[in-house]
């Protein structure tokens, strides 16, 4: 009897639909959290895959790439690497785990982790089945101890508006920056942020915070790293020693001192001059009451005549 030619086309339909599903079962799994990796250290991007039984080298095939661009990363199938298309900024800095492929790892080793690195990355595994899956890798740096600057730093005076700027470099992502007062509160207003990458990719970030000058007043900066959950800490505090007189009051204080100077030196000359005088005058005293002395003496002396 004849087949209808109806059913051997669902027949065949049925078969591919079978062949797919077949094609989709192999589970692949990578972490679900973004990977965060620190600049410059090494970081592994975990995937794995599920199979009845241990898997012979050569009948697998791995290959990672970049899930957007669709570079390649690193491959692998026939039992070996293969590197010929792999992109040229991920030369010599991947690897896979040989000895555990046949036993579903198929994580990748990226060495010396650049900022560039950042990105979606896509686990593709096939034996007989096929799978794939795609996880999120984020670079982070530590930014340095932030420092805090007095713009003027010298010739100030209450209510002058002053300009404090704090800065921290090579870090990575953009931070978070909280300014604060002496009393713990944010300072919201009058706030410049400004950063700019290195040729690696990494931060200097320049927060400039302008506030009406009052003495003895404290101001700290707090520089946030996001992923690293990291944070830097820098204050200053404005004292009377930065505050200088207003230029009226000094120029007065200065001829206040200058004419106390002169009256203190007018003062010792006419002093100097009375005491002169005071010891010539004495010295004459004395030497009139000597002569009158020796007077009286040779009067004494003289022997009276009849």
């Amino acid at each position: 009897m004849p087949l209808n030619p109806r059913w051997t086309m669902l027949s065949l339909l049925l078969h591919v639909t079978l062949a797919v599903q077949a094609m989709a079962v192999m589970e692949v799994l990578v972490p679900e959290q973004p990977v965060v990796a620190l600049h410059g250290a090494d970081v592994v991007l975990n995937c794995s895959f599920s199979h009845a039984s241990p898997v012979n080298l050569p009948d697998l095939t791995v290959f990672w790439q970049l899930t957007d661009t669709k570079r390649s990363v690193h491959g692998f199938s026939g039992g070996r690497d293969q590197l010929a298309d792999q992109a040229q900024s991920f030369a010599t800095r991947t690897r896979l785990f040989h000895s555990q492929l046949g036993l579903g790892n198929a994580s990748l080793l990226l060495s010396r982790v650049v900022v560039a690195d950042e990105g979606s990355y896509t686990c593709f595994v096939r034996v007989q089945d096929y799978g794939s899956a795609s996880l999120l890798l984020q670079v982070a740096a530590p930014y340095s101890k932030p420092v805090v600057t007095l713009e003027p730093e010298s010739n100030l005076r209450p209510g002058d508006e002053v300009s404090l700027t704090c800065v921290a470099y090579g870090g990575y992502p953009e931070p978070g920056v909280i300014w604060q007062d002496g009393s713990g509160r944010n300072l919201t207003d009058n706030i410049t942020n400004s950063v700019v990458a290195n040729e690696e990719g990494l931060f200097t970030m320049s927060s400039v915070l302008k506030v009406v000058l009052e003495p003895n007043s404290t101001y700290s900066c707090r520089v946030i790293n996001p992923l690293l959950d990291e944070e830097g800490y820098a204050s200053v505090t404005i004292t009377g020693q930065n505050i200088g007189f207003p230029p009226v009051a000094l120029w007065v204080t200065v001829g206040l001192a200058v004419c106390l100077l002169v009256l203190l030196i007018a003062l010792a000359v006419v002093c100097g001059r009375k005491i002169k005088e005071s010891c010539e005058e004495a010295r004459r005293e004395a030497e009139e009451a000597k002569e009158l002395e020796e007077g009286e003496s040779k009067t004494a002396m003289t022997p009276l005549t009849s």
